[in-house]
């Protein structure tokens, strides 16, 4: 973040974010540790998957076609917290996060990542709009 009005609008994003909804999603992400033995070598084992925690999210609905998927939602995601997570999880960026993830765990369903995109506001990311579908 550069300066002070970037610290501002990322507190101003998140504030909006909790005043219109505040929802809670959980990122799932694949785990890479592989027990050692002889069946995890071969693809036998799955290696399970983590789950991590980001809000307070806006969740949108979007229109579907009627040959396409049930639902397609979007997801308002707070850039401090991605930020926050991006780095716990020892990830380059907010895109190499999303990259890796399996899905947004939702309303008991996990939608795909079709898509994401940064909101910037004076070279200052404050917001991702991510969309998805189950």
């Amino acid at each position: 973040m550069t300066g002070l009005n970037g610290i501002a609008l990322v507190r101003a994003a998140n504030a909006m974010l909790r005043s219109l909804g505040g929802a809670e999603v959980e990122l799932v992400l694949p785990l890479v540790e592989m027990p050692d033995d002889a069946s995890a070598q071969l693809g036998l084992v799955d290696p399970g998957v983590r789950q991590i925690s980001i809000s307070p999210v806006v969740v949108r609905n979007l229109p579907t076609s009627n040959n396409g998927p049930r639902r397609r939602l979007e997801f308002l995601l707070p850039a401090s917290v991605v930020d926050e997570q991006a780095i716990g999880q020892n990830a380059a960026s907010a895109q190499a996060l999303f990259d890796s993830a399996l899905g947004i765990a939702y309303d008991s369903e996990v939608f795909h990542i079709e898509g994401f995109v940064t909101e910037y506001f004076g070279s200052t990311a404050y917001l991702y709009r991510v969309v998805a579908v189950a």
